[in-house]
C-alpha cells in the first residue's frame, strides 16, 4: 500500500481526514520531534500501533523482514540510547505489531492516542515567563489538567501546579510588561504573578487558559439533552461499527478460514494429483511386472512340464536301466558261469594235453625202440644179404627157394612193411591230434577273448547306465550336471602269440622231411 493509498483511506467521506488520523499524526509527529517524552518500551509499543494503522494484520508471507525500512517510527534519541542495528528494532516492533492482530486501523488510532495521552509531556503546550522583570528563568505549562511552572531544565517534573479546580481567577494586564495573576480558589494561599513580554504569546496563553477552562467546566456539568442525544448517537454508531467490525472481522476470517481452506485444498488436490501419477505408475509397473510375472510363469509353467516329462522320460530310462541292469546282471552271471565253465574245459583241455604230450612221449619212445629195432633188423639183413651175394652170383638163376625160407624172408619183409606203415599211421595220427588240440586250444582263447570283450562292455554300459540314472536325479534336482563318464583306457600291450600249455611239442608235421620221426 502506498502512502496516497493510506492516506486516502485515512480521510473521510467529504475528502479531509479523520480527527482520530490528524491527531494521530500530530502526536505521532510530536513524538518523533522528541517535543514529547517518550520511553523506549512506549516508544517501541506505540510504533507497533502507528504500524497496525497503516498496513493493517501482520502477514508473515507478505510482510517480509525489511518492510519497515522506510518508515520514521522511533525518535532518534531512542536509536541512539541503545546499540542496537536496524534490523533488531524492527524485529522488536514486529514482535508487538504481531500481538495486534484482529485490531482495525481505527481502533489502533485510538489505542495510539489512549497511550501517548498518559505520557507526562502529553498535551502540554510551554512558555517561556519569568517570575519577576528581571529573570526568563521559568516555563508556563498549560494542558487540560491546569497550570504548571517549571524550571527550563526539566519539562516533567513541574515546581508548581495549579489545577484548574483550584483557581479562582487569572487576570491580565497589560502594561509596560504583560502581567498575569492566579488567584487560588483557597484565599490562604499566596497569588502567583508571571511576566511575559510576547503580545502574540500572551494571546494564545490567554486562550489556552480559557478554552482549557471551558472544557473542564464543561466535563464538569451535567449534559444537556441535545450532548445526551449526541452521546447516545455516538454511542449507537460505535456499537454499530463494533458490530460491523465484528462482522467484517467474522467474514474476514471466513475469508482466510475459506482461502486456507482452498489452500489446503488445493494443497491437498496437488497432493492427490502426484499421488494419482505416482499410482498411475505403480500401477503400470504393477502391470509390466504382472506381465512379467505371467510371462515367468509360462515360462516356469513350460520349465515344469518339461522338467515333470523329464522326469517321466528319466524315471522310464531309470526303469529302462533297472531292467537292462538286471539283465545285464542276469547277461554277468551267465557270462561269468559261462567264463568259469571256458575255464573248466580249458583245464580239462590241458590236463588232455598234458596227458597227451604224456602219451605222445612214450608214442615217442616206442618210435624210438622201434626205429632201433628196424635199424638192427636191416643191419642184420645187409650182413646176411653181403654173406649170400656169391652164392646167388654163382648161379645164374636162382633155386626156388625153400618155402621155410621164403616164408620166413616173407614174412621179415612183411615186419618191416608193416613197421614202416605203422609208424606213418602213428604219425598221422598223432599230427590229427595236434592239428585238433591246437584248433580247440584256439578256438578257446578266441571264446576267451569275446568273453572278456563283452564282460568289460557289459560292465562300461553299467557305468554309463549308472551315470546316467545320477545325471537324471541331479537335474530332476537341479544340481548342474556331472561330466560324462570316460572310461580307463587300458595300458598299450604288444600281441602276444597264443597260450600254448606245452611249448615241447613240435609243431612241424610229421610227414615233413625235417621231422626226427620220420
Amino acid at each position: 500500500m502506498t502512502w496516497s493509498q493510506w492516506v486516502w483511506r485515512r480521510i473521510g467521506s467529504e475528502g479531509q481526514p479523520t480527527r482520530a488520523y490528524r491527531s494521530q499524526w500530530c502526536v505521532k509527529k510530536q513524538i518523533l520531534d522528541e517535543e514529547i517524552f517518550c520511553s523506549p518500551e512506549a516508544s517501541v509499543l506505540l510504533a507497533s500501533y502507528a504500524v497496525q494503522a497503516k498496513y493493517g494484520d501482520y502477514e508473515p508471507n507478505f510482510h517480509k523482514p525489511g518492510f519497515l525500512a522506510q518508515d520514521e517510527l522511533l525518535p532518534k534519541r531512542v536509536l541512539m540510547q541503545y546499540q542496537m542495528t536496524a534490523d533488531m528494532w524492527e524485529e522488536k516492533i514486529t514482535a508487538w505489531y504481531a500481538e495486534h492482530r484482529g485490531i482495525a486501523r481505527d481502533e489502533a488510532e485510538m489505542d495510539y492516542l489512549k497511550i501517548a495521552q498518559d505520557l507526562d509531556m502529553y498535551g502540554v503546550s510551554y512558555f517561556a515567563i519569568t517570575q519577576n522583570k528581571r529573570d526568563t528563568d521559568l516555563l508556563l505549562g498549560v494542558d487540560a489538567q491546569g497550570l504548571h511552572i517549571y524550571s527550563p531544565n526539566s519539562k516533567l517534573n513541574p515546581n508548581k501546579s495549579f489545577p484548574w479546580s483550584g483557581i479562582r481567577n487569572i487576570s491580565y494586564s497589560e502594561k509596560e510588561v504583560t502581567t498575569f495573576t492566579i488567584k487560588p480558589l483557597d484565599k490562604k494561599k499566596d497569588v502567583f504573578k508571571f511576566y511575559s513580554s510576547q503580545l502574540r504569546v500572551n494571546k494564545l496563553i490567554l486562550q489556552l487558559c480559557i478554552g482549557n477552562h471551558d472544557l473542564f467546566m464543561r466535563r464538569r456539568k451535567v449534559d444537556s439533552i441535545e450532548v445526551q442525544q449526541m452521546k447516545s448517537q455516538a454511542k449507537e454508531e460505535k456499537a454499530r461499527k463494533k458490530v460491523e467490525r465484528q462482522i467484517l472481522a467474522r467474514e474476514k476470517q471466513m475469508r482466510e478460514e475459506a482461502e486456507r481452506a482452498k489452500e489446503e485444498m488445493e494443497r491437498r488436490l496437488f497432493q492427490l494429483q502426484d499421488e494419482a501419477r505416482l499410482a498411475n505408475e505403480a500401477l503400470l509397473r504393477s502391470e509390466e511386472t504382472a506381465d512379467l510375472l505371467a510371462e515367468k510363469a509360462q515360462i516356469a509353467e513350460e520349465e515344469a512340464k518339461l522338467l515333470a516329462h523329464k522326469a517321466a522320460e528319466a524315471e522310464q530310462e531309470r526303469q529302462r536301466i533297472e531292467a537292462t541292469a538286471l539283465k545285464t546282471k542276469e547277461e554277468k552271471r551267465l557270462m561269468e558261469q559261462k567264463m568259469r565253465e571256458a575255464e573248466q574245459l580249458a583245464v580239462k583241455l590241458v590236463e588232455q594235453s598234458e596227458r597227451r604230450s604224456k602219451e605222445a612221449d612214450h608214442l615217442k619212445q616206442d618210435l624210438t625202440e622201434a626205429k632201433d629195432a628196424e635199424r638192427r633188423a636191416k643191419q642184420k639183413l645187409l650182413e646176411i644179404t653181403k654173406t649170400s651175394y656169391p652164392l646167388i652170383a654163382a648161379y645164374s638163376t636162382p633155386p626156388p627157394p625153400p618155402e621155410g625160407g621164403d616164408l620166413a624172408l616173407g614174412s621179415g619183409s612183411m615186419r618191416i612193411d608193416f613197421k614202416d606203415s605203422d609208424m606213418k599211421r602213428l604219425s598221422m595220427e598223432i599230427e590229427r591230434e595236434r592239428l585238433e588240440y591246437v584248433e580247440k586250444s584256439k578256438h578257446l582263447q578266441d571264446q576267451l577273448k569275446e568273453l572278456k570283450s563283452e564282460i568289460e562292455s557289459l560292465k562300461l554300459e553299467e557305468q554309463q547306465q549308472q551315470a546316467g540314472v545320477y545325471s537324471l536325479r541331479n537335474e530332476a534336482r537341479g544340481y548342474p550336471p556331472e561330466p560324462p563318464y570316460m572310461p580307463h583306457k587300458p595300458p598299450y600291450m604288444p600281441h602276444k602269440p597264443p597260450y600254448m600249455p606245452h611249448s615241447n611239442i613240435r609243431t612241424t608235421p610229421l610227414n615233413h622231411p625235417t621231422c626226427p620221426i620220420v
